[in-house]
């Protein structure tokens, strides 16, 4: 009986490959044709290095003080290669005025306003240390997890591609985020499990919990996002991307995708780990009965549930750190606070996100000792 359900779960995935996968390629191409006819005039940006600083000094604007430079810049990239250009830092206030030296490559955004050139520095080109880290990052992990390893790196690249190709495509039509993420997850899980971790019953049934408890995430997270009155524009990025794409995407639902997404990076480590307890557990006492193996798999499970939710709630503080030290010298009571829509948000998002990775660790707990007893 066992068996038969096994190769009902395998017919049902594949089939679900099938169809997603079709949704995957064929989809974005059209949404994609829309999003063009929509699309907005960019503004040119020109890859340079900086070849002379002609002049700096310091300059008054407004009541404080900041540095001024005029640099020559010459034009490395495809637009535009081989020209030089003249642009002026530090003529307008900001928060963080750069110092360029010669060498820097630099990012230039010019402007056609009425006949007459902008220009402006946007940012530093950051592209080679990125491609040194993420050549680290690949060398360790091919070196260190092997044939693992290197699976787990096609199914992260599987991901980003059903994500760039699919998701962000079908949200930027106009779908609903929180759908488009559940069936975006629905194909990335039994794709990265399986390749990560095997064609076997302990993936199957990581997978099997995987699911079931981020269907019960996003129930969590769109009740309490709607109950605590969350419209998700508490970032500037969710305020620019109404403005370019006024009534079309829904700011709330991007929000709730964001969550669902976001606790789906996670719950692999919490399901499979659970798993493999279980059928470790199982291998080495065949005979065990069906509550010792659930009993001393949530022993273990409750010690992956303090390490794992507290690295959550970590990784959440590192990322709201700017964020926090605005507050904490703040003459408002943390009662005032926590009602303002950018710390309710984060700490919705943590929780919803804590009590679902704490959800794990007994429904998949309880799905592979069933499967694993009757094995």
């Amino acid at each position: 009986m066992v068996k038969g359900n096994m190769q009902k779960l395998f017919s049902f995935f594949k089939t679900s490959f099938c169809v997603l996968t079709i949704l995957v390629i064929v989809v974005p191409r059209s949404v994609n044709a829309q999003a063009q006819q929509r699309q907005l005039p960019q503004e040119e940006v020109l890859e340079t290095i900086v070849t002379d600083v002609q002049e700096e000094k310091e300059v008054e604007i407004g009541s404080s003080k900041q540095l001024y430079q005029k640099l020559e810049v010459f034009v490395t990239g495809e637009k535009r290669k081989g020209q030089k250009l003249i642009i002026e830092s530090g003529t307008i206030p900001v928060a963080n005025v750069q110092k360029y030296k010669i060498g820097d490559k630099l990012l230039v955004t010019a402007i056609d306003s009425q006949g007459e050139e902008q220009l402006y520095i946007s940012d530093y080109i950051r592209r080679t240390p990125l491609y040194w880290l993420f050549g680290l990052f690949v060398v360790l992990t091919v070196l260190i997890g092997r044939k693992r390893g290197i699976a787990s790196l096609i199914g992260m690249g599987l991901s980003f591609w059903v994500i760039f190709q699919f998701v962000l495509p079908q949200i930027l039509a106009g779908k609903d985020p929180v759908t488009i993420a559940i069936i975006g997850s629905i194909f990335i899980i039994p794709i990265t499990f399986y390749l990560s971790h095997g064609l076997n019953k302990k993936t199957t049934s990581a997978i099997l919990g995987t699911i079931i408890t981020l269907i019960i995430t996003g129930i969590l997270a769109n009740i309490f996002v709607d109950v605590s009155r969350l419209t998700g524009f508490a970032s500037e990025e969710a305020g620019f991307l109404q403005a370019a794409k006024p009534d079309l995407i829904n700011i709330k639902g991007l929000l709730l995708a964001g969550i669902i997404i976001g606790v789906l990076g996670i719950l692999d480590d919490i399901t499979i780990s659970q798993s493999a307890i279980v059928y470790q557990l199982k291998k080495s006492s065949p005979t065990i009965s069906f509550n010792n193996l659930f009993n001393q798999t949530m022993d273990v499970g409750r010690d992956h549930i303090a390490s794992v939710v507290n690295t959550l709630i970590l990784v959440y503080t590192g990322a709201a750190m700017p964020l926090l030290l605005l507050f904490i010298n703040s003459p408002h009571p943390y009662t005032e606070i926590i009602n303002y829509e950018i710390v309710a948000e984060e700490i919705v998002r943590t929780l919803v996100a804590s009590i679902g990775l704490i959800l794990a660790v007994p429904i998949t707990t309880l799905i592979t000792s069933l499967l694993a007893k009757n094995d």
